[in-house]
């Protein structure tokens, strides 16, 4: 039964919100332009918040879906851990895009609503705070994700939601390598930079 809930977990963190409705909406293929990345700041920087918003919450939803179905599968804390990284690494390296998929901040949330408790809010905070300063979404992210396993250990959490929270952090920065590379450089997009979208119907 573990097994199951944990491939279920990754098949519904695999499903491509950004990819599918940028198909559906605009008739393009999101991979193909800007950063090339089916998540919502992607999805914002081509097409505008109408669009990044829905991505956001389904991808967020896809996360706290994977431990919902752990909990209603009667999984205790470390199944619906798993879980919840099952479908951080479905994200990441979804199977019906060929394992080419998003960096796992909106996902990552998601598995966090669930889970976090007063966890959720601060991080939110941090990230949200550092994007207003510096209106790189990406910097938010990773910082957001490198504080997940210390405000886990602060809130006393035991040590799965430390490792969990060691595991996601490594997750989300591997998925950032190249946002680091462009930091460090000082040509990481910001908040609010538009990019351009042509070729719509092109496959």
């Amino acid at each position: 039964m573990n097994y199951l809930v944990l491939i279920i977990s990754y098949l519904l963190g695999a499903v491509p919100f950004g990819y599918i409705l940028a198909k559906a909406i605009k008739k393009v293929d999101i991979r193909r332009y800007g950063s090339g990345n089916i998540g919502a700041t992607n999805v914002l920087r081509l097409m505008g918040w109408r669009v990044a918003l829905p991505v956001f919450i389904l991808d967020a939803a896809k996360g706290a879906g994977a431990v919902l179905i752990a909990r209603a599968f009667g999984g205790q804390e470390p199944l619906q851990l798993a879980a919840a990284l099952a479908a951080l690494i479905g994200h990441s390296f979804p199977i019906y895009l060929g394992f080419r998929g998003g960096k796992g901040a909106a996902t990552g949330l998601g598995v966090l609503v669930p889970l976090g408790g007063w966890v959720t809010p601060i991080l939110l905070l941090i990230a949200g705070s550092v994007i207003a300063v510096t209106r790189y979404v990406s910097l938010g992210s990773i910082l957001g994700a490198l504080s997940l396993p210390l405000l886990f250990y602060l809130f006393g959490f035991g040590p799965y939601y430390i490792y969990f929270g060691a595991a996601m952090a490594l997750l989300v920065i591997l998925r950032h390598h190249a946002n680091i590379a462009r930091l460090l450089k000082g040509t990481e997009s910001k908040l609010g930079q538009k990019a351009a979208l042509s070729g719509e119907g092109e496959d």
